[in-house]
């Protein structure tokens, strides 16, 4: 080994390293406790070991099969570690949902299958013709997934609607960092580049490692991140705020969980019951009312059901006024008429007499 490959050598391990040692952190560490930092964890752990593999092998080739084994392996879950990653910290999942569960399970089982029952060392052909070809297919799904679901962020971006928050430029560049490591390794994998520059791959993780983590510590609080993808604090006062991405994430998943188990027909409802069927801590649910809605939550349960009374009012005729108000979730014939009249002007009489003029 001349010089330059010492050094290249050195680099690239430096990275595998460091990338160990983040991960490592991310995925014990009390102060590190949301799924988003676990999952960016998984991620990293995961490109380290392939990193770690490509050095070991394209340095010294004679070393025990068992090494590609492990990084071949390693290249399944970096797809979904990143996608998942994203799905945690923009819509602030706080623990992972059962069809989550499911893939991760499927994943798993099938690589501990091939690995015991078809190791590489003995089934290279096997491996060479089906199984990395699948495994690199799976991790550019996901990525193409994560870009799905980044979208919003890459819209705001490209089309300079506003300047991106620190935390949207992280998961940008983070991004990227994974898309460009998938590239190298495709190109090398193919053989559309030369052998020597499949340690690239290496390097430039180590690269992007250091730029992204400069990047944000300089840019963004760490917490923002771990905690699920807040935002920046809000000047001033120091108070986090979801940022837009977040915001729309949660807005969307409040009205799906009203819309399909119909939630707000409980009278009795409170946030901190809501606030667990979303995954979220009723702290988050409220800052999410109150900053992003500018309503609390007794007005905006009031507003979603005076608005399902309207569509029963405006639709069935069978049912009177003080049932369609016990129907959507008020306790009593007062507080659904005062509510009523106060998100929209009329009495629900009014509203039915004005709705059947149009």
């Amino acid at each position: 080994m001349n010089f330059m490959q010492q050094i290249v050598s050195f680099v690239s391990l430096l990275g595998a390293f460091n990338g160990l040692v983040l991960s490592t952190y991310l995925l014990v560490s009390k102060r590190t406790h949301s799924l988003a930092a676990r999952l960016l964890g998984v991620l990293l752990l995961m490109i380290s070991i392939r990193v770690a593999k490509s050095v070991f092998l394209y340095f010294n080739p004679q070393m025990p099969k068992v090494y590609a084994q492990i990084g071949l392996s390693a290249c399944l879950f970096i797809g979904p570690a990143l996608y998942y990653f994203y799905r945690a910290a923009m819509q602030q999942k706080t623990s992972i949902p059962k069809s989550w569960q499911l893939t991760w399970a499927c994943l798993i089982v099938s690589m501990l299958a091939i690995n015991i029952f078809l190791p590489y060392d003995t089934n290279r052909a096997f491996w060479n013709n089906g199984v990395i070809q699948v495994i690199y297919l799976v991790w550019a799904g996901f990525i193409l997934a994560s870009g799905v679901v980044l979208w919003p962020v890459m819209k705001t971006f490209f089309t300079r609607s506003r300047p991106l928050q620190a935390t949207e430029q992280f998961w940008l560049l983070l991004f990227l960092a994974n898309l460009a490591v998938k590239v190298v390794y495709d190109l090398s994998m193919y053989n559309l580049v030369a052998i020597r520059y499949y340690i690239s791959g290496a390097i430039m993780f180590t690269f992007l490692l250091y730029l992204t983590l400069f990047f944000y510590f300089q840019r963004a609080s760490i917490g923002n991140i771990l905690s699920g993808g807040e935002a920046n604090q809000a000047k001033g006062n120091g108070k986090k705020k979801i940022d837009e991405v977040a915001a729309s994430g949660l807005k969307e998943k409040l009205f799906h969980l009203l819309a399909t188990q119909g939630i707000h027909k409980d009278p009795n409802l409170k946030i901190s019951e809501v606030a667990k069927l979303m995954n979220i801590s009723s702290h988050q649910l409220s800052q999410f009312l109150n900053d992003n809605l500018q309503k609390s939550f007794t007005t905006f349960m009031n507003e979603y059901r005076v608005e399902e009374a309207c569509k029963l009012i405006a639709q069935d005729d069978r049912l009177t006024f003080e049932a369609i108000g016990y129907e959507v979730g008020f306790n009593s014939k007062s507080t659904f008429y005062a509510a009523f009249k106060k998100m929209t002007g009329a009495t629900p009489a009014g509203f039915k007499e004005q709705a059947n003029k149009l």
